[in-house]
């Protein structure tokens, strides 16, 4: 029996989390796979309600769990995402999720704004270093409020850091019969920290001869995914440049909607999440598109070793794209609860979803 902790999260998350479990429900049902899901409420009501983001013992709980489903987290009524900062950032750093796992996968022709570009030609992997750099928090504001005002952010890397997600990359790559990895920096500008991914880099590559390790720094690389993304495979990076590489490359894929993401500690903790905000103009009113959070779930499964449900569940996404029974969003005419009734029927049928 695989236990999933769920957390639904704020707006919108509520609504395609939800979809996201029936399909999780409905493909353990379907292959007999033993899925045991808790519901937890962490989010903007219980913040507001009780002043509690994480409660005591909440990390240690999540922990012993083989999978943590997180819908996104923002409400207005939360103006400094407090809430939202302490959950998502508190279980990375607290579980040491060191990476951030975001494959970029094209499904099907209409939804990439290239022209001409076919979906093999966008399908790549972005590690991103998910426990340091800028967003560590590390620094403050002197004179506030005054002309003289000093606001100071500090970067932090690791040796240790970026030497294991550097690995992970390769390791990944070798594992799935990739030959292409890709680092990025820019170290040109941001010469300590930045100097150490070159150096780690180059020691790590070494260790992999039978994979082509090349270099960009990362304005040239967000240059080279829009020019031609079919030259990737597999890219490491910093946490930052992660976060602003993979937003562009959900755009390659058809948006934010259709983004999935992991946050790994390989043999420990696994987090899962779609990339996309909570958009709190349209919680609760049937609008949303779920395939992102349903992906998300599709990695969940692959992530537990259950392939073929994982599968199931990605198939079951490419039909209804293919035949236009999608949300809005797509260009479909589907709600949210209609787009995950779909997508159940297709986990149900007796032929393999095209």
């Amino acid at each position: 029996m695989k236990r999933i902790a769920i957390i639904p999260g704020d707006g919108i998350g509520i609504d395609v989390t939800r979809e996201a479990v029936r399909a999780l429900e409905t493909v353990s049902g379907w292959s007999g796979a033993g899925l045991r899901l808790d519901s937890f409420d962490y989010g903007a009501e219980r913040y507001l309600r009780t002043g509690e983001t994480l409660p005591a013992g909440a990390l240690e709980r999540l922990a012993e769990y083989d999978a943590i489903l997180l819908g996104a987290l923002g409400d207005p009524r939360i103006p400094d995402m407090k809430h939202a900062a302490d959950i998502l950032l508190g279980l990375r750093f607290g579980l040491d999720l060191y990476v951030n796992y975001r494959p970029i996968r094209l499904l099907d022709e209409r939804l990439c704004p290239l022209k001409g570009r076919a979906p093999e030609e966008v399908d790549f992997a972005v590690f991103r270093e998910n426990t340091e750099g800028l967003y560590v928090g590390m620094g403050g504001i002197f004179k506030k409020g005054t002309p003289d005002e000093i606001a100071i952010q500090e970067d932090v890397n690791t040796r240790k850091g970026v030497e294991r997600i550097i690995r992970h990359a390769f390791e990944f790559a070798r594992g799935r019969g990739k030959n292409r990895v890709v680092m990025s920096d820019k170290s040109n500008v941001l010469t300590y920290g930045h100097d150490l991914w070159q150096r780690v880099f180059a020691a790590v590559a070494s260790e992999y001869p039978g994979i082509e390790a090349r270099h960009l720094y990362v304005d040239a690389l967000a240059m080279q995914m829009v020019k031609d993304p079919s030259q990737f495979q597999v890219i490491v990076t910093c946490n930052m440049f992660g976060d602003i590489l993979t937003d562009l490359g959900a755009q390659l894929q058809g948006g934010l909607g259709m983004a999935a993401s992991a946050n790994l500690h390989p043999g420990r903790g696994a987090l899962f999440e779609p990339v996309h905000g909570s958009a709190p103009k349209y919680a609760g009113k049937n609008v949303a598109n779920p395939f992102g959070a349903i992906l998300t779930a599709a990695l969940l499964l692959e992530h537990l070793g259950l392939l073929e449900e994982a599968r199931r569940v990605e198939s079951a996404v490419v039909a209804l794209v293919r035949t236009h029974r999608t949300a809005q969003e797509l260009g479909g005419r589907l709600g949210t609860r209609e787009v995950g009734d779909a997508l159940c029927e297709e986990i149900l049928r007796p032929s393999s979803p095209a």
